[in-house]
């Protein structure tokens, strides 16, 4: 029954610690075995968020506690997932708002907080990293209210609950002097603070859709929070979609959450978060319901994205070499997939069949899909990113982002600096034992380049996060990169000797015995000019040797760029060609006759 029933969301800015709570939490609920073997950050379940150490898609589990059952939804921290976060909040009746003791609100904080606030949900503050290195609770937990303050939090949301917490230790207090070994003070919170879901078991069925997986033995499956009524395995049960359209369909599999696991369920009653499958059109924000009454639930609306780009079918000599998916029906088809579960991106058709237009939150949410795409083996070509910008009562607008940077002192002056060119306005500066922390807000297109020039001036020790802020009238022109490119001539494989006798004209991005071809980008010029080189040239030999004619070869290692760092180093007249082995740069078009008729064209 609804009563037993706790739902709750953890949310917070990007490594907070969301995660490692949630592991903590299993741990000390029971979940697993004593002598059973735990990963670390065990939700963090799929390649890309392994390797990052970042969450990417929201996951739901359950936990026992004196009981009740508590459903809790790890989400992503970063803000170019937020699109995720979003729809997630409408299954859950509170938040954990975790906050860093030491960093304090961030802007991804501010994002996902507004949200909550909005939806009407009571948060619980979680001060984490308590055991950190020059933690500061107290400020913290005055720099939360004032956060909650700008938000216009109600009086009920003003009167949040406070818990100290280390996510790592496993261990949490309601008051810093307290001793504590476990995590027994956060769920009292969670039993005594969270309301119990508004919900009615005695009406007909109703469940909103807010999560679209793919199981290979099941199909297509759909989780959400039951809003009223009772649902049972095999029963008949309406979809109503977007444009309130109703199919009828049978529950083939209804699935609930223990622990990490999913189980099979006989019956489902409201206020619980399951998983139905036996629905292979169903999309996100979209209802199932009682066949002999068939209502709908609100639709979730997610904000609109604020970046786009160009995917293009791949199409360089060395095109098929080595993906298998290379077609413009593929990448389609793929795309088309790709929507039914990620609700923050569109998807456009152009001009060219072999282009698509695809816009999302930032780059990272766009360059994810992308290296999502080339390990499953599609190949593509894909252009520098565009901000999106909208006509507001007759005024041209841009999305501005709100920038937090947190840099050694001696640092802060050249940040300052790069960033007025830029378009940058500071709001505030604010000096945190030796690190200086500077709050922006910037045309997002001011952004995109900055952070590879912004860690080499830094020296690798800046922090640097960025979450959407509002749309505001446009900025003026930015200027983009300054300097040129270094061109292939011809096709063939790099020499060392030719390289040897380029790096002193700038910064190579290829090493010896590398494949190339005519147009392919193969370094950064040091001039603002780009430059056509050859780089296959080998020494010329004669018969004659004497000693000390021949100089050592001795090459400075390339830089290889990421795919985010080659997204934001391209000019508008370049790509990025993506295979599953491979991520090179290249000119739009690939004979330089081609692009001197061009550049004159745009020119005249």
């Amino acid at each position: 029954m609804p009563e037993t029933i706790r739902n709750i969301a953890i949310i917070a800015h990007i490594d907070h610690g969301k995660t490692t709570l949630v592991d903590a939490m299993l741990v000390q609920s029971g979940v697993f075995r004593e002598n059973q073997v735990i990963t670390e950050r065990v939700m963090d379940s799929n390649d890309l968020e392994k390797e990052r150490g970042i969450t990417i898609l929201a996951k739901n589990l359950s936990v026992q506690y004196e009981g009740l059952k508590i459903n809790i939804v790890d989400t992503p921290g970063h803000a170019d997932f937020g699109g995720e976060v979003e729809r997630v909040l409408k299954m859950v009746d509170s938040v954990l708002l975790l906050v860093d003791a030491f960093d304090g609100p961030m802007p991804q904080t501010r994002f996902v907080l507004k949200k909550s606030l909005e939806l009407g949900l009571q948060p619980i503050v979680v001060i984490n990293k308590i055991d950190r290195p020059g933690a500061r609770p107290e400020q913290v937990v005055d720099m939360a209210f004032d956060l909650f303050c700008e938000l216009n939090a109600n009086e009920d949301q003003l009167d949040f609950p406070i818990v100290y917490a280390s996510a790592k230790l496993g261990i949490a207090k309601l008051d810093l002097a307290d001793e504590s070994d476990n995590l027994d003070p956060l769920f009292g919170v969670i039993r005594d603070r969270v309301a119990p879901p508004k919900a009615d078991p005695t009406a007909p069925f109703q469940m909103l859709v807010t999560n679209i997986d793919y199981n290979k033995f099941i199909g297509r499956t759909a989780t959400g929070k039951i809003f009223n009524g009772v649902v049972h395995s095999g029963e008949t049960v309406a979809h109503i979609d977007r444009n309130g359209v109703v199919h009828n369909g049978r529950i083939s599999k209804l699935l609930g959450y223990q622990g990490l696991q999913q189980i099979e369920l006989e019956k489902a009653s409201a206020g619980d978060i399951v998983t139905i499958a036996g629905f292979e059109e169903l999309g996100i924000g979209e209802t199932l319901a009682s066949a002999e009454t068939p209502v709908a639930l609100p639709y979730v609306a997610i904000d609109e994205p604020t970046l786009s780009m160009n995917f293009i079918v791949n199409s360089s000599p060395f095109a098929g070499q080595e993906g298998k998916f290379v077609t413009s029906r593929n990448i389609r088809d793929r795309l088309m997939k790709e929507l039914r579960t990620n609700v923050a991106l569109k998807v456009e058709d152009t001009d060219n069949t072999d282009t698509f237009k695809v816009s999302g939150r930032g780059e990272l949410h766009l360059s994810i899909l992308i290296e999502n795409m080339r390990r499953e083996g599609f190949e593509l070509a894909v252009s520098k990113p565009q901000v999106i910008y909208r006509e507001i009562n007759g005024v041209r607008c841009e999305p501005m982002e709100y920038l937090t940077i947190d840099v050694p002192e001696e640092f802060q002056g050249t940040v300052i600096e790069k960033l007025g060119p830029r378009k940058a306005e500071m709001v505030s500066m604010t000096v945190l034992e030796g690190i200086t922390r500077l709050e922006f807000v910037i045309p997002a297109r001011g952004l995109i380049g900055f952070r590879t020039e912004f860690m080499t001036d830094t020296r690798g020790t800046g922090v640097l996060n960025h979450v959407f802020h509002e749309y505001a009238p446009y900025k003026g022109e930015i200027e983009g990169r300054k300097n040129g490119v270094l061109i292939a001539m011809d096709t063939g494989e790099t020499v060392a000797y030719s390289l040897y006798n380029l790096q002193d004209r700038g910064i190579l991005f290829v090493g010896p015995g590398v494949k190339f071809y005519d147009g392919m980008i193969i370094g950064q010029h040091a001039k603002e000019n780009d430059l056509v080189v050859n780089c296959s040239r080998g020494k010329k030999l004669t018969n004659v040797r004497s000693s000390g004619t021949d100089e050592a070869i001795r090459i400075i290692p390339p830089r290889i760029l990421t795919l985010e760092q080659a997204l934001e180093f391209i000019a508008d007249d370049e790509l990025v060609e993506v295979t599953p082995q491979s991520i090179r740069l290249r000119k739009r078009y690939l004979d330089a006759n081609e692009r001197k008729k061009r550049e004159k064209r745009n020119q005249e």
